[in-house]
């Protein structure tokens, strides 16, 4: 007699699937690649911090970007409802989704308006690998595909980096006005600082020095001096 063994696709399988058919397309650098990225980021640093729930971790970092809030008009509950919806339909448990749920509400830097400090280590590693992903050579190249996408001028002298907004609702205004050049003042050189984990703050290191050399590069190519 023959058996057919019948392989069921777990939670984090079917999630893994579900966030790559949603954002596959995008080009604003908030794509899957991203999202990817984030996972095996996420994979690494937990892998060397230890003592993390990895079921928690794996489904934070692929749903952290689920309907984010700079595609939904500035709705910062898009995202956490849709986790909750997708989540709930797939029979996880409510301590589970509240744990995801708490890291996708809290992860995102808001232009430094985010003053909320991460209370789970798994939220801690989620955020980490976030923002690693937006340093470095990736980080560069994903900040000029948001500019594109968001109609920004890619420099401009006589625009200044803003020095602090005072509200979400400032920084989410300025994501037209501002420039390319300046999105690393007003966020990716403050990253490195900004680190949880002894992991990412060594990955950090390497990563914003690259961002330096590469502006240090820009404005001797833009002043024609190269």
């Amino acid at each position: 007699m023959f058996y057919t063994v019948r392989m069921t696709k777990t939670l984090i399988d079917r999630t893994y699937d579900h966030v790559k058919e949603v954002m596959g397309a995008d080009t604003s650098g908030h794509d899957w690649w991203h999202v990817h990225r984030v996972l095996k980021l996420s994979q690494y640093i937990a892998a060397h911090e230890k003592d993390a729930n990895m079921e928690v971790v794996e489904l934070a970092a692929l749903l952290h970007d689920i309907a984010d809030w700079k595609f939904n008009d500035g709705d910062l509950e898009a995202g956490p409802q849709a986790v909750r919806d997708w989540l709930g339909a797939h029979g996880a448990a409510e301590e589970l989704i509240e744990k995801v749920v708490y890291i996708v509400e809290h992860i995102s830097f808001r232009g430094g308006t985010n003053t909320h400090e991460m209370q789970t280590l798994e939220g801690k590693i989620v955020q980490d690998a976030d923002r690693l992903d937006a340093l470095g050579a990736v980080g560069i190249a994903r900040t000029f595909a948001f500019g594109g996408s968001a109609g920004r001028a890619m420099y401009d002298p006589d625009n200044a980096p803003a020095q602090q907004y005072s509200s979400f609702e400032e920084y989410r205004n300025s994501l037209h006005d501002s420039t390319t050049v300046n999105h690393f003042y007003e966020k990716l050189l403050l990253l490195k600082d900004r680190m949880h984990t002894a992991t990412a703050r060594k990955l950090a290191e390497h990563r914003h020095k690259v961002m330096e050399e590469f502006l240090a590069e820009f404005y001797q190519e833009w002043d024609g001096k190269r």
